[in-house]
């Protein structure tokens, strides 16, 4: 017998940048990430999401797929430029019907769609007229984009996300400067970030306010941080970045508020996160219903004298990039024991489990969705097969980890590997392979079934019985 519930939803997940492509389409405005990919040394050999694998021309082809793969749901995102190409204002009527014909797609093969309003392709004209995420007018215009998604979409579609892992758009945009607005400016960073949490509180109000038949969460990293000794300078360390990469994300959005020792922290150092009147009351007030968690890896955390920065791995050569470290608070280092994939990432489905318990501790028993959880590799093509027989192994030992959790009393609901078919890596170009569907960038785009279809199409068949 199954540990996973009846009623449990078997998916997969992408995003709009990464496999729509049509960048101006119909009427579509450019994207921060439209831009941002053609500037020189952004990306992996100048790759972009221009064509991506033409989702937008080809999804009845990809959603057939779907269901051949016997999927229940799929998570995707919206393309914000696609609906406002000025990013508020006049609304582009094709882009509203492509994701009405692919919501409608979906669901008359009895697949329900889980709508992701942002997955980092935010409208360039935003970015130009204010600043994107700095300003504080970017509420009221993420909340106009939300309300007219509802509005359009709401009769038909009950799970819905606001936001995909601010570490990442906020950490890489303003800490790091590896994605766009490719600042390194932590005051803007920690400001910009307390905006998103507005806009997810905005937006949720307008949900309920539009009485939309549904649920709605928010999707972060699930990055469980373990320290690589059992010194009190290593623990302490570990203490923080669990505290950034988790408590600080994940409060205000459960509990409606930050945890207190990090904001006191942030507004000493920084004199931010500036709080308008009403921004408490506006986060204590409009909770989420879900979570979503996006797992891959854990990390290792050590104390940091040295290390400041970081080198990301965008190559998929082992050992070409540097651990993230501030110095003073914390490093992120490797484990000597650790199994890693060719971009670093340690493999440790163990940690899922744990992971999901720390959240149930933390936040008591929310429902929860696996909302990403992937191997990205390159994967082998022998006598015209895919062959990617460690993405099954991967997938297998972490749909475990989901069972365990399930069975120490986790309300998980759904799990969406990332991702149903090889897509655009942000920085990684085309060479690192996530999904169930090959793509054959030498032969139009040609969709091919890889060795894990088969596989993930058993275990839906069977409730997660068959791995």
């Amino acid at each position: 017998m199954s540990v996973f519930p009846k009623d449990f939803l078997w998916g997969a997940a992408t995003a709009s940048y990464q496999v729509e492509g049509g960048f101006d389409a119909d009427g579509k405005g450019l994207s921060n990430w439209d831009l941002f990919s053609h500037l020189a040394g952004t990306t992996y050999q100048g790759t972009n999401g221009d064509v991506a694998v033409d989702h937008y021309h080809r999804f009845r082809e990809d959603v057939a797929l779907m269901a051949e793969l016997g999927m229940q749901t799929y998570r995707f995102s919206i393309s914000w430029p696609r609906l406002l190409p000025q990013g508020r204002g006049e609304v582009n009527e094709a882009g509203i019907q492509f994701y009405s014909d692919l919501i409608d797609e979906l669901l008359k093969h009895n697949i329900k769609p889980m709508i992701t309003l942002y997955h980092w392709d935010l409208p360039q004209a935003l970015q130009d007229a204010f600043g994107g995420w700095e300003s504080r007018e970017i509420v009221d215009a993420f909340d106009e984009y939300a309300r007219l998604c509802y509005q359009r979409f709401g009769d038909r579609v009950e799970l819905w996300s606001t936001f995909n892992e601010t570490i990442v758009f906020i950490g890489m945009g303003y800490f790091t400067g590896a994605h766009p607005p490719k600042l390194t400016d932590p005051k803007k960073g920690i400001q910009a970030c307390h905006h998103v949490f507005l806009a997810n509180a905005r937006a949720v109000k307008s949900f309920r306010e539009m009485k939309i038949n549904g649920q709605i969460g928010f999707v972060n990293v699930l990055q469980p941080n373990d320290p690589i000794s059992d010194s009190p300078e290593d623990r302490r360390a570990c203490e923080i970045a669990e505290g950034i990469f988790t408590h600080w994300l994940y409060d205000p959005v459960l509990k409606g508020e930050y945890p207190a020792e990090l904001l006191a922290m942030a507004q000493q150092a920084f004199g931010v996160p500036y709080f308008a009147p009403g921004d408490e009351a506006l986060l204590k007030d409009n909770i989420v219903d879900f979570i979503g968690l996006n797992y891959y890896k854990r990390e290792m955390v050590a104390h940091n004298d040295d290390v400041e920065g970081y080198a990301i791995n965008t190559s998929g050569q082992k050992g070409s990039g540097r651990e993230l470290g501030f110095k003073g608070l914390f490093k992120l280092v490797r484990n000597p024991n650790g199994v890693y994939t060719d971009w670093d990432w340690e493999v440790y489905p163990q940690g899922l489990t744990d992971a999901i318990g720390r959240i149930v501790k933390r936040y008591g028993n929310i429902p929860i969705y696996i909302t990403e959880n992937g191997l990205g590799a390159k994967d082998p093509i022998v006598e015209g097969e895919v062959r990617d027989q460690p993405r099954i192994d991967y997938l297998r030992d972490h749909i475990q980890a989901i069972g365990a959790a399930i069975e120490q009393g986790a309300d998980v609901r759904g799990y969406y590997p990332w991702s149903f078919i090889d897509l655009l890596s942000w920085l990684n170009g085309y060479q690192k392979q996530y999904g169930f569907v090959f793509v054959d960038h030498d032969n139009n785009l040609a969709r091919k079934k890889k060795q894990s279809f088969g596989w993930y199409q058993r275990v839906i068949a069977t409730n997660g019985e068959q791995l």
